[in-house]
């Protein structure tokens, strides 16, 4: 192994989570959403316009987030073929 397990690991879930948030972020400040009743309340709102209006730097911090676990994964794991 490239890395050592436990440090490994740790990263590996740390970037998970981050995995979930970044997904959280892009749903939510979807452009699909905007339509549906909840939304378009929320969007009265300013300070949902200005986390709307941030949605293509999510996708950046969702990729970057998933490449980085990926890539911690096969360091930790190894690759499985």
């Amino acid at each position: 192994m490239v890395l050592e397990t436990i440090f490994g690991i740790r990263i590996t879930f740390l970037l998970g989570i981050t995995n979930l948030i970044g997904l959280f972020l892009v749903f939510f400040s979807c452009r699909c959403l905007i339509g549906h009743k909840i939304a378009n309340k929320l969007y009265q709102k300013e300070w949902y316009r200005k986390f709307y209006n941030n949605h293509c730097y999510y996708w950046w911090f969702f990729f970057a987030s998933v490449l980085l676990h990926t890539i911690f994964a096969f360091l930790v794991f190894g690759n499985p073929f």
